[in-house]
This record gives structure tokens, sequence and C-alpha cells, in this order.
């Protein structure tokens, strides 16, 4: 269906690939993986002809359609949601305004004389929109919005009023309704909440359509690829089965290319010796003259590289009280929604909570009372003699856009060894000169791991966390689940990532049910036996 072959292509001195081939096929579920600037983004622009390759060539089929999600979705204003997702949507998106236009048109006796163009033009689109589902159109673009996290209200409302994350919402929306060949999507899962990334497993698991897509929840990769295409020192690296077989596969090439790597070594280290021993010795000169011809011939191998996680080693926060936090009484509501009423819950030393509930539930809204960010407007909330260290998007604006990320972490650690301090950073995957990058430069997931990696490493004793991990990479997180594993101290958190809530939480705290008046659900038991106990992964959704 789709093919890139011996495609070379380098951006400035980075040079990106090299002959390197791949192949996407009718139907197939395909995940592309790589390292942070191994040129993920660039698959998919040489495939929508954004970028040409500089050698090499990429094959489409003429009448192919292609849906593609990107995380810039550009600006959108000026209608409902409902009609950008369906503006959006490619052919079928068009003919359905075109339609709803002449409808128009034909209700209009200002064009009463050109009622015969447009009854033509109406009679030629309409067997070609009812072909392609337009008139389940409106329906479908619902059920949609739906399953991506909107209510009824905001579907209806003006799509300029969104943030960007709500957005990016809409995006999806867009390609998901435009029934088309292939998906290219890229970070599907960025701003989406857990309920809605469970919604959007079954619908892409049942769409016939092709998908190649990039993302960074292990779980998602796992139950929607059926091939993984790894991009590895300028080559695209096939694996027939999901992310877990390509980790598995790969340590064990890497095991092979070592030993290989390794007996080559001790081979070249025996011919070495003798030659050293016997070079002058008069009557082995000959044979060590001819072993050296021997090794001069050998083509040598490489030593294997390896993609490894190294967690950091966080410093033992100061022990705190039993009681961390208490809310007693807490109420909180917005205009005439009430999210919280008599709300009483307490956390203490050493548990880790982590905080469910569909969207709008109040999770955001819990974690900003704690954290001293919002006050209630009833009962109170009692912080017990702790150190807190609070995570949310909004620290990200409290960097110096100005500063180096090394000069960040200077200037707050002062005192501290500067090998210490690029260990450190090296831990959340900013190594060489990526610790002399201007902040102001930064993407949203390397702000992230900046302001992780200043909070981890004078570490408070409790950690309140509201999405840690967006936008974070598959390496990042794994060493984020793995520091925090070993991290001596009390957590309290929000996250739509299944592996970080499986590696951490101890306690769930199930909100949904606060809108409603009544009492949360609180689990004294891990996250996993959480979904043993309940049957869903997330509130409403079962598996």
């Amino acid at each position: 269906m789709i093919t890139l072959t011996g495609i070379n292509k380098r951006h400035g001195h980075q040079v990106l690939f090299v002959d390197a081939s791949l192949q996407l096929n009718p139907g197939e579920k395909v995940g592309l993986t790589g390292p942070n600037g191994a040129g993920k983004s660039t698959v998919f622009r040489l495939i929508t002809g954004e970028e040409k390759p500089d050698e090499g060539d990429v094959a489409l089929p003429k009448r192919l359609t292609l849906g593609y999600f990107r995380q810039d979705v550009g600006e959108m204003s000026g209608r409902s949601v409902l009609d950008e997702a369906i503006a959006g949507s490619g052919k079928v998106g068009e003919l359905h305004h075109e339609i709803e236009q002449l409808q128009r048109d034909m209700a209009d006796p200002e064009k009463a004389d050109d009622m015969d163009r447009i009854l033509e033009r109406y009679g030629e689109i309409q067997g070609q929109y009812q072909d392609l589902g337009g008139y389940e159109l409106e329906a479908r673009a619902k059920e949609v919005l739906h399953g991506l996290g909107f209510h009824d209200e905001q579907i209806d409302g003006d799509v300029g009023a969104l943030s960007g994350g709500w957005k990016m919402r809409v995006g999806m929306a867009t390609v998901l309704l435009g029934n088309f060949d292939v998906l290219l999507l890229d970070e599907p899962t960025n701003h989406l909440d857990i309920e809605s990334i469970l919604w959007l497993e079954k619908f892409l698991q049942q769409t016939k359509s092709a998908v190649l897509m990039t993302c960074h929840d292990r779980d998602f990769m796992n139950r929607l690829v059926d091939r993984i295409i790894d991009i590895d020192d300028g080559e695209f690296v096939s694996y027939t089965g999901d992310y877990d077989f390509m980790e598995r596969e790969q340590k064990n090439r890497f095991a092979q290319k070592e030993a290989t790597f390794a007996r080559q070594e001790a081979m070249i280290a025996k011919m070495q010796r003798f030659i050293d021993r016997f070079g002058t010795h008069v009557a082995k000169a000959a044979a060590a003259q001819s072993r050296q011809k021997k090794m001069d011939k050998i083509e040598r191998i490489d030593p294997p590289k390896k993609r490894e996680v190294v967690p950091f080693a966080c410093k033992k926060p100061p022990r705190s009280g039993d009681d961390i936090v208490k809310l007693q009484g807490v109420g909180k509501s917005y205009g005439p929604k009430t999210i919280y009423r008599d709300l009483e819950f307490e956390v203490k030393r050493g548990e880790r909570w982590c905080v469910m509930g569909q969207n709008g539930s109040g999770k955001t809204t819990l974690l900003k009372m704690v954290a001293g960010h919002l006050e209630p407007d009833a009962g109170t909330v009692k912080l017990g003699s702790v150190k807190m260290g609070y995570f949310a998007q909004q620290a990200l604006d409290l960097l110096d856009p100005e500063l180096t990320v090394y000069e960040q972490v200077d200037r707050k650690f002062p005192l501290e060894a500067t090998g210490s301090k690029r260990t450190l950073l090296g831990a959340f995957q900013f190594s060489g000169d990526d610790q002399d990058k201007r902040i102001a430069f930064l993407s949203g997931g390397e702000k992230s791991r900046l302001v992780l990696a200043l909070m981890l490493y004078d570490p408070p004793n409790f950690l309140v966390l509201d999405e840690p991990t967006n936008h974070l990479d598959m390496a990042t997180k794994e060493m984020l689940v793995q520091t925090l594993r070993d991290y001596d101290g009390t957590m309290l958190f929000v996250s739509h990532d299944r592996v970080f809530l499986r590696g951490l939480a101890t306690r769930v705290l199930d909100v949904s049910a606060c809108t409603q008046g009544k009492a949360p659900f609180a689990y004294p038991g891990s996250y996993l036996e959480w979904v043993e106990r309940t049957g869903t992964e997330a509130p409403g959704v079962h598996r």
C-alpha cells in the first residue's frame, strides 16, 4: 500500500536514514518507534509529501486517502465543535457542508433563477455523500466526540473557546471521522485522559483503516499494533509483534551481538599477544607476520549500542509525620456545578494514592486544594508536617526561558557538584549538547522532564503530581517509575498512564460519584487489585 524504498535523508549535519525501506500493508496496525530525534515525524512527512527524501522513492496508490493527526492542529475558530470536527474529516466533511449550503440555497427565494444549477449539483453529490456514510455523519461525529471526552454543551459550543489540549481532541475527531484508507497518528494519546484512551483503543482495533503511529503509551501500543518498525541507526527494523515482543527481541539481538563482539575481541587479543611475543623471534617471525596480515584483514565488528534506562538515585527525603493531609467536610463548586460536598479523605505516611474519576469529576481540583493552589468553599484541608512538591502543567511556566537547561539546575542547586547535576540531567534524557539548550526552545515534554528533575534532585517527602507523564517518552516514563519505586515518601497523583498506575499506586481514590453528592470510593489496595475487583481500568470503562 505504502512503500519507502532506499531512503536517504539528512537534516543539516544529522543523518536520519541510510538506504532505509519500509512497507505498510492494507488494514495493518503498525507502531513506529525510535529514540528522540531518530526521525519518526519525518517518516510521516515523507509519506504525506511535506518532505522529500534526498534519495530513494516514496510510493502511494493514486486513490489512497490519508488521515494525519499531528501535534500541531492549527487554528480553530468560528465554528461549533461539531462543525469543526465534520469540516476537517476529508471528502465526506466537504460534501456535508456543501449539501447543507445547497439546502439553504434551495429554500432561498432570491436564488430561484439559479435553481436548476443548484438542483443539478445537489443530485450529483447526493449519491456520493450517501456512499461515504454522510447521512450518518453527524451522529457518528457526536459518538466520536463523546468518546474523546466532550459533553453535549461543549459539542455545540464555540471551538475557539477550547484550550489547546481540547482542540487536539477535535483534531483527532476529524481524522477518525474521515473513513481514510490510512491513519497516520503522531502521539494520539498525548492530550487524552485514561477514559478517552481506552475508547480510542477500541475504535482503532475495529477500524478497517491501516494505522501507522508513534505513541508513548506502552499498553496502548501493545493492544493495538501487530508490527513494530523501529528506527535504529538510520535503518527501519521490523518486528512482527507488539512493543513488549520488540523489547524482548532487541535484548536477544543485543546479547548475540555482544557475544559475537566479545569473541572477536578475544581472538584479536590472542593474535596480538602472539605477535607481540614472537614478532622479533627469528624462528617464529614469519608466523607472527602471517598473523599480523590476517588480523589486518579482519572486518572489525562495532560494539553493540544499548538503549538503557538508568533510574536516578533519589536522595532520602526528610521523614514526615504519620498524618500527611486530612480533608474534612470539604465543598467545592464552579458556578452551579458542585464538584465536592462534605468530602472526607486523609493520606497517611508512605501511602501512594492515585486519584481516578471520569472527565470533569474533579481530580485536578482535589490536587489543587491539597497543594494549596485552590481554596475550598467549605470545610478544611489540613497538611501535616510535610515538605511538599507539586507538579502540574502550570509548573512549566516557572522555568526561566533565558537560561539553559544546566543553568536552571545550577541556579537552584549552586552548591552541588557539577558532575552530580550533569548526572541528574542525563538520567532525565538531557545528554551532551541538550544541557546547553535554552529553555525557551524546549518542547513541552522536555520542560516536564526538567521540572521533574529539579523536584527529585532534592526530593520532598510528599509528592502531589498531576499528569506527570504527559509528553514523556517511554524511556523517561520507565526511568521515572523505577526512580519513584525507590522513593521513600508519600504520593498523591493523577495519571492516564497504566504503566505508571500499576507501578506506583498502592491506594485508589475514585471520585466519580462526588459530582452527584456521594462519597468517593477509597480502595485500600493497589491499582492492579482495583482493576481486578471492579473489572474496569478507569471509572465507567469496562475491560
